[in-house]
C-alpha cells in the first residue's frame, strides 16, 4: 500500500506524520522536551531512528592468556560471592573463608576461560564493542496534532536562532 513521503504507520496502525528530523538523538530529543514543555500532549509523538547501522569497535586482540585472565576475574567475583555466603555459616575464621573461596573461583574462572578462548579455534581472537546508530531522527506525531507541533517547533527555532 503507497504511502505519502510524510506519512509512516506506526506500530499501532495509525498513521503518524513526520513534524521535524534532526542529525542526532540529542536534538530530537530537545525538540520533544520543548513540546512538553509547552503543554503538547507527548503520549501522542516518537522518536524514530532511521538508516540504522551497525557499529562494531575493536577493542584489542585477545590472547589464550588475555582470556584467562578475564575469566580469572569473574571467578574471583563469583568466588567472592560464594565466600560471603560460606562465610556467614561458617565457624571458622570469616577472612579466611573468603580468602579461599576467591582464590578458587579465580583459579576455575582462569581455567575455563582459556578453555573456552582455545576452543574457538582462532575464529575470533578480538574483543569488540557493538552499538546501533540511526542516521537521523525523526519526531512524528499523530495527525491531528501535526500541525500544532511543527507550529511549535518553528517558534522553537526562530527564537533560537534570534529572530522574532
Amino acid at each position: 500500500m503507497p504511502s505519502l513521503p510524510a506519512q509512516t504507520l506506526a506500530g499501532g496502525g495509525s498513521p503518524t506524520v513526520v513534524v521535524g528530523t534532526y542529525p542526532d538523538y540529542a536534538q530530537a530529543q530537545k525538540a520533544v522536551d520543548t513540546l512538553s514543555d509547552n503543554k503538547f500532549p507527548v503520549e501522542r509523538t516518537a522518536i524514530i531512528g532511521t538508516d540504522l547501522r551497525l557499529i562494531e569497535n575493536v577493542l584489542g586482540r585477545v590472547t589464550v592468556a588475555r582470556a584467562a585472565l578475564a575469566g580469572a576475574a569473574s571467578g574471583a567475583w563469583f568466588g567472592l560471592f560464594v565466600g560471603l555466603l560460606f562465610g556467614l555459616f561458617s565457624d571458622s575464621s570469616w577472612f579466611a573463608v573468603i580468602l579461599v573461596c576467591l582464590l578458587i573461583g579465580a583459579a576455575w574462572g582462569a581455567v575455563f576461560g582459556a578453555i573456552a578462548h582455545a576452543a574457538t579455534g582462532g575464529r575470533r581472537d578480538f574483543a569488540s564493542r557493538s552499538s546501533i546508530q540511526a542516521g537521523q531522527y525523526a519526531v512524528v506525531t499523530d495527525p491531528e496534532v501535526a500541525e500544532q507541533a511543527r507550529q511549535l517547533l518553528v517558534s522553537l527555532n526562530w527564537q533560537a536562532s534570534g529572530a522574532q
